[in-house]
């Protein structure tokens, strides 16, 4: 019996692909319009009071000179009416002009004498008398973008990651004299010092976010950086352990993993120093550096431990080096000569997503996987806690 052919039904005309695309956006549009034009279906929705935000960017201080870069982050325009320095009305001009539409920015001038080491409080008040303020803790000039400028962001991200983290790197001859037991401990030692600079990330990255405004929703920027940097470097470790490896290929991969979530935390907080030194907090700044150069010697600790088994290169270890600390000095230049807050959200979210995740690969690869770390949990609570604790105390030390 000969078998029956189906025909073949008539192709579709390939402009339903996209009808059936649009159909629901368009349709959609129609209902929001239907919704404005109705005066949000009868009811009213115009707020008593105006709604009026104001992000404060880069604060520029000369001789003589205040500049303070505005961004209207309020659903409608502003119009500056106002400037008060210290409760005192003051001169000013603002360019491009005194009406900032919806996202649009202004650069406000004040010729105001003031004096090194001195703090001012400025406040802005709108055409409708809602205030906005900003401080100046300590007043001092603010550094220039130049060659000499951009060398000495530099040489501050060098002291803060490239340095303490190769000094950190070296007690790798010790570590291989040490047994199983304390190298567990010291693997999840990392795993706490990882959490807690996660942590502390995190709560950074909120704080600075819950000042940007309604409109660049600071919490969504970190949710992003956090959840999205976790995916990525997943998908890179991932990548890697479908390869063959050596057992001493393995732990190179994991202490690259590790410099890589380190180096992007170490961007995070160069861009914080050199956001302090572009806001004019050069007291800050300072305090920061120093800060971050005790606690970063810890951070190379951690890159090292997974190879104490292991004979690695000088070219190895220094590659380590570099891309643990190197972000650093990136972070730095951004900060310093280019000064975003959105960004800086968005880093320090990246920071915290690097780190988290490289404790969760950390904890999976070489603590739940050993045998005898998890015969001896005590030593990984142990390890975990003092990880939390050694960054916990060198903060109290140093704020």
């Amino acid at each position: 019996m000969a078998a029956t052919e189906v025909p073949e039904s008539p192709a579709r005309p390939r402009f339903n692909r996209f009808t059936l695309l649009f159909a629901p956006l368009v349709l959609l549009a129609g209902v929001i319009a239907l919704f404005v034009f109705t005066s949000g279906a009868g009811l009213n929705v115009t707020p008593a009071a105006p709604i009026e935000t104001v992000q404060f960017g880069r604060t520029v201080l000369s001789p003589g000179r205040i500049e303070l870069s505005l961004r209207n982050t309020s659903p409608q325009e502003i119009r500056v009416a106002q400037v008060n320095v210290n409760d005192a009305i003051w001169p000013y001009t603002i360019s491009p002009g005194p009406a900032i539409s919806r996202l649009g920015s202004a650069t406000l001038t004040l010729e105001y004498p003031w004096v090194q080491g001195e703090a001012y409080e400025i406040s802005i008040l709108s055409a409708n008398s809602i205030a906005f303020g900003t401080s100046i803790d300590v007043a001092t000039e603010t550094a220039h973008r130049s060659g000499g400028t951009l060398w000495s962001f530099t040489l501050i991200g060098i002291y803060v990651g490239l340095i303490p983290i190769v000094l950190g790197m070296f007690w790798l001859p010790l570590l291989r004299q040490l047994g199983p037991r304390a190298i567990a401990f010291l693997m999840a030692a990392t795993v706490g010092l990882l959490v807690y600079l996660g942590i502390d990330a995190t709560s950074e990255a909120l704080e600075l976010g819950g000042v940007l405004g309604g409109a660049f929703q600071g919490t969504g920027l970190v949710g992003i950086g956090i959840v999205g940097t976790w995916l990525l470097l997943d998908t890179i470790s991932r990548r890697q352990r479908s390869i063959k490896q050596s057992e001493s290929g393995q732990r190179m991969s994991l202490a690259l993993v590790i410099a890589a979530g380190i180096g992007l935390h170490n961007l995070g907080e160069g861009l914080a120093i050199g956001a302090a030194y572009a806001v004019g907090a050069a007291s800050l700044g300072t305090f920061l550096v120093i800060g971050f150069i005790i606690q970063n010697i810890t951070e190379g600790l951690g890159i090292v431990v997974p190879l104490a088994k292991g004979r690695p290169s000088m070219q190895s270890l220094a590659l380590l080096g570099f891309i643990g600390g190197a972000p650093a000095i990136v972070g730095t230049w951004i900060g310093g000569l280019i000064y975003s807050q959105p960004l800086s959200v968005l880093f320090l979210a990246i920071g915290a997503g690097a780190v988290f995740q490289v404790a969760f690969e950390i904890a999976r690869q070489s603590i739940w996987k050993d045998a005898s770390a998890r015969q001896a949990p005590a030593v990984t609570f142990a390890g975990v806690l003092a990880g939390m604790l050694i960054l916990y105390v060198t903060g109290v030390a140093i704020k």
